[in-house]
């Protein structure tokens, strides 16, 4: 479950509030204590028919030491009132197994509420925390810019009409020093992870089950946005989160293992690309794609500077390739289901003057980890305790490329390779022709 029954019972009013600021229904919560409410008066009266049909039992066995017939009046009328008893314990135990499946089906889908400092509203209540980089214009150098998706197509790198052809819009193609672009940035992001930020390397696998779905919590809430391999009940994953989260699902960590720093490489996929149009030209908005993910497992205590420190590693990524970006603590109806504070990093595009979203950077706290039983033991031999699970991207790629194709072409159309990446490429521009 997403939110313990105790705390729904002890923080009602604030959990029905957080669901209101997320723009979610708070009557699931008003149905969920209802529910509870209901479960512990079915536990009652099971407790006492059960206890009822005991004394009865008993009773049966009294009479018979004492004379009377096994097959006599009185230890028939004795019987008759455990049957009766036990025909009722069944139906309460029945109505209680509806009940306790549709408490927990309740609890999925009430939303984990914002952190005090989050803004309450929508886009409009962002707050941006810092800028870094200096934001280029279309027209800058006295040379006009031009949008990712027409230097993609110009140097051959990027073929979205053969990826339509292919498998359907949203799915490019990239060729040539495109692909061999994704790689460089792929590895680059890894080794900084691995080898300055001392996490350690996950190549997870790109579907995962319902469990590890419902633990990260894309389900009931984003299940609609999953692709679904239905023959054998499996989900391409949106992000490597997913699996990488789900690692120590059902598992008591002992506090000496936290906290534990995951960098996880893969391809995501996710239905919900764009709407009405919007973004669709390009790699803006695209259905596979390709990320770096960042995932902390913390001690309570310590997930609030852990999320700063988190953001701070997407950062530095996007200072060293040379990306002017903005820092945005997002509102409360701009989180996720299950985030109680994030940070967006945008990158500014100046072939098309737009901020592009490259990371997400949250902290669940104990959310998901009490979906996935996820806990640590603070001392040897002390009560286990939830541990808080965050994740970023570190760093999300087509946003990432069209940013570096648009801040780094040159007025001949070919593209300057940025410092960082250039031991990766082999080669400091990308440019027209067959040495592409």
């Amino acid at each position: 479950m997403s939110v313990g029954l105790r705390r729904l019972r002890d923080d009602a009013d604030a959990i029905r509030k957080g669901a209101i600021d997320k723009g979610e229904d708070p009557t699931i919560v008003d149905r969920a204590l209802e529910l509870d409410t209901r479960r512990r008066t079915l536990l009652g009266d099971g407790d006492t028919l059960k206890a009822e049909r005991n004394a009865v039992s008993k009773r049966v066995g009294e009479a018979i030491k004492g004379g009377a017939k096994p097959d006599g009046p009185e230890v028939a009328a004795l019987k008759a009132v455990s049957v009766a008893a036990g025909a009722r314990i069944e139906a309460i135990d029945a109505e209680l197994a509806t009940v306790e499946a549709e408490v927990e089906d309740l609890l999925l889908r009430i939303p984990n509420p914002a952190d005090p400092d989050v803004p309450i509203g929508g886009e409009e209540a962002n707050v941006t925390v810092r800028t870094w980089g200096e934001k280029m214009s279309v027209g800058a150098d006295g040379w006009t810019r031009k949008p990712h998706w027409e230097l993609g197509e110009a140097l051959d790198i990027i073929d979205n009409v053969r990826g339509a052809k292919i498998a359907g819009s949203g799915f490019p193609v990239y060729k040539g020093a495109g692909s061999a672009l994704q790689r460089a940035l792929i590895n680059w992001f890894l080794d900084v992870h691995t080898r300055e930020n001392g996490m350690t390397e996950v190549w997870p696998p790109a579907v995962v089950n319902t469990a590890s779905a419902t633990g990260t919590g894309q389900i009931p809430d984003k299940e609609d946005q999953m692709y679904v391999v239905t023959r054998d009940e499996l989900y391409l994953i949106p992000t490597s989160e997913v699996p990488v989260s789900n690692l120590h699902r059902d598992e008591i960590l002992e506090s000496s293992q936290l906290p534990i720093h995951y960098a996880a490489y893969s391809p995501c996929f996710r239905r919900e690309a764009g709407a009405a149009g919007k973004d669709t030209r390009g790699i803006l908005r695209v259905h596979q794609f390709d990320k770096v993910e960042m995932v902390l497992f913390e001690r309570p205590g310590e997930s609030e500077a852990a999320l700063e420190w988190m953001t701070g590693r997407a950062e530095i990524l996007l200072q060293r390739l040379g990306l002017a970006y903005r820092v945005l603590l997002m509102a409360t109806r701009e989180l996720g289901f299950v985030q109680a504070k994030k940070y967006d990093l945008e990158v500014w595009a100046p072939g098309v003057e737009r901020w592009l979203e490259v990371s997400s950077c949250s902290n669940f706290r104990d959310y998901q980890a009490r979906r996935m039983a996820i806990r640590y033991r603070p001392e040897p031999g002390a009560k286990p305790e939830l541990v808080h699970t965050l994740n970023g991207s570190g760093l999300a790629l087509p946003r990432v490329v069209a940013a570096i194709l648009e801040t780094y072409q040159q007025p001949d159309g070919s593209i300057t390779v940025p410092d960082v990446l250039r031991p990766y490429l082999g080669r400091d521009t990308i440019e027209q022709g067959p040495t592409r």
